[in-house]
């Protein structure tokens, strides 16, 4: 990320670069259901109702979809959806039902809000791994206290998606969701891999290894073929529990789904 000016006292300048805006609906449909079940993320929205949907690219079907399922679970959320590109913002305000979902002008510094959860997906693809994680830092600062951030990276369709949860603190979980159907081995997902570790997928580093680990178990997992590839998935993540600080149970496999502590990834050093 570029170095930005200073901000001006008591205004936020639209800070990051525009993104394609390429979109669909239902794309982020993983992510969704995952912080819908996630605890953590429900604890942070019992305790703040704000959300920022940071990038939603051309038009706003993945934020009034996110809006509409965090409602399941925060009946009173308010979501704002921010993208850089002034004719992003207006085109998206036929969506608008304020004061429960608005649009703004607004990148990396929020457009001065202090949410309580703010998911950027694919947003972060475009920068160095430098600059990605210099963003990590100036959205985790700006968090209302005890709020989450969901960074992460999927396909045109939503089917291979990875994010990382992180917090005030720094990064917490790293998950892997995929349509099991559409793989040949979980490592086909590398390539959706978020910035901070798509470039770590190397020999040596924890997330090629976490990789590696789960194509040796999705092969040991092959006499589960028959029964459908959701069968497969879920006796590989079975498998890898084994020996990775896997988070989550078979209730989540079942949805192509893998979350472990961000330490069984963080690049080394």
């Amino acid at each position: 990320m570029a170095k930005q000016p200073r901000l001006a006292a008591g205004r936020a300048r639209a800070m990051g670069l525009p993104t394609r805006g390429t979109t669909n609906p239902n794309r982020l449909r993983r992510v969704d259901r995952w912080m819908v079940g996630d605890p953590t993320v429900r604890t942070a929205l019992a305790a703040g109702s704000l959300v920022v949907d940071l990038g939603y690219g051309a038009t706003p079907v993945t934020t009034v979809e996110m809006a509409a399922r965090l409602r399941t679970v925060c009946p009173d959320l308010r979501m704002v959806g921010l993208e850089l590109d002034p004719e992003r913002v207006a085109a998206a305000e036929h969506a608008a039902d304020p004061p429960l979902l608005t649009f703004r002008r607004g990148g990396f510094e929020l457009a001065g809000l202090r949410p309580a959860l703010v998911r950027a997906f694919n947003v972060l693809r475009q920068y160095s791994e430098a600059d990605a994680l210099q963003a990590w830092d100036g959205l985790r600062g700006r968090l209302a206290p005890g709020g989450l951030l969901v960074e992460g990276t999927c396909d045109e369709i939503g089917r291979r998606c990875c994010w990382v949860l992180l917090d005030e603190t720094g990064p917490l979980t790293f998950t892997i969701a995929c349509k099991p159907a559409d793989i040949a081995t979980p490592s086909d997902v590398a390539e959706r891999l978020p910035k901070a570790l798509i470039h770590r997928n190397v020999p040596g580093e924890r997330v090629h290894e976490l990789l590696t680990a789960m194509d040796d178990c999705w092969a040991t997992a092959a006499p589960y073929a028959p029964f459908g590839p959701r069968a497969r998935w879920v006796e590989t993540c079975r498998l890898v529990a084994d020996r990775w600080p896997v988070l989550d149970d078979r209730r989540r496999w079942r949805l192509g789904e893998i979350t472990v502590r961000w330490s069984a990834v963080a690049p080394a050093g």
